[in-house]
């Protein structure tokens, strides 16, 4: 086990391209730190540094104290777990478990040992004599991430692991991952697009941005007290409604509402917003017209358009009779708002 330190790492291509801009990250011994952000803003460049299968233009990255940035992978103590599971094939998933262990002259006693306490872990002890091609999807996830946990190393790297995985598995194997980085109190960094996984998986989020960071703070701090206005929209789903002020916009503040003078965005997260049946309160309100309903089970997301054709999602309890092309009134409380900058920066 070990901290994992980043300290103004940057990443340049062919002389001029920045992709990562000057990145610092503390992270603690046995933490679950999850990187997400929207396709081409660093993430995984970030992680391969770390790995050691980037190069480092600047800056420093340490494991465990020690400075790693002119080590070869092999010599970093970590295990990476790929999104293509990067088994090989004429091996069965016993021989995949013990490779590395027998590269790195273990004693044969001590490989069994370790492999079929990750075998049990991980439920792949029937397995242990297949080959890769005989196996799911989400059983050769299983050997890969067992491929890791028998190395025993300082950090797991997890880079986008259940991708290729179904719905349905990728919830099962999402919470399998969290119950054994929480047993093992490995420290661990893991890349993923999806927001859902990035909030379960997480002791702390980092959410990238253009190859900087945008915020750092557990899935909640991040989902109350988004730091911008890019965080308060990438986090959530359906994301955070943004309403410009002024004498235009679509949304109506009530004439006692009160905000600071620098405020020129009102977020408001889609359980916030109300139909303003009758005479309901409200710091703001719209007049609206449905363009789409989406029944998503216990509840739906209705899509709509305001007067001056700003969208905005909001839920309702599962079969609201809600029609496509209706108009009505919303509202919603400043007790609620999240309220921004000019500058996109949460006020």
């Amino acid at each position: 086990m070990a901290r994992i330190e980043l300290k103004d790492v940057r990443k340049v291509y062919g002389g001029n391209i920045e992709a990562i801009k000057g990145v610092s990250l503390d992270i603690e011994d046995g933490e679950m730190i999850v990187l997400v952000g929207p396709s081409g803003c660093g993430k995984s460049t970030l992680l391969r540094m770390v790995a050691g299968l980037e190069g480092i233009s600047s800056g420093e990255v340490t494991i465990a104290d020690k400075r790693v940035n002119e080590l070869e992978p092999a010599e970093r103590d970590i295990a990476m777990v790929f999104q293509n599971y990067a088994l090989y094939p004429h091996m069965t998933v016993r021989q995949n478990l013990a490779y590395g262990l027998k590269n790195r002259n273990t004693p044969k006693d001590e490989i069994d040992r370790r492999i079929t306490e990750a075998a049990r872990a991980l439920e792949i002890e029937p397995f242990l004599e297949r080959k890769p091609r005989q196996l799911s999807g989400g059983q050769r996830q299983r050997v890969a991430m067992g491929r890791a946990i028998v190395r025993k190393p300082a950090a797991f790297l997890f880079d986008e692991p259940l991708s290729n995985l179904d719905a349905k598995l990728r919830v099962q194997m999402r919470v399998e991952i969290r119950r054994l980085q929480r047993s093992l109190a490995t420290t661990s960094i893991y890349v993923t697009h999806d927001q859902m996984e990035a909030m379960t998986l997480a002791d702390r989020l980092v959410v990238l941005n253009a190859g900087r960071i945008e915020q750092v703070g557990t899935p909640i701090e991040l989902y109350e007290k988004p730091a911008t206005t890019f965080v308060a929209t990438f986090i959530g789903s359906p994301s955070m409604n943004l309403m410009k002020l002024g004498e235009d916009a679509g949304w109506k503040m009530s004439p006692d509402a009160r905000l600071p003078n620098n405020a020129a965005t009102i977020g408001i997260r889609p359980e916030d917003i109300v139909i303003a049946n009758g005479n309901v309160p409200g710091a703001v309100r719209a007049e609206v017209q449905v363009a789409a309903v989406e029944l998503v089970g216990a509840e739906s997301y209705v899509h709509a358009v305001t007067a001056d054709g700003s969208p905005v999602v909001f839920r309702v309890p599962g079969r609201s009779g809600i029609q496509i092309g209706e108009t009505m009134a919303l509202t919603a409380d400043a007790t609620r708002f999240h309220l921004f900058d000019a500058a996109g920066k949460r006020v």
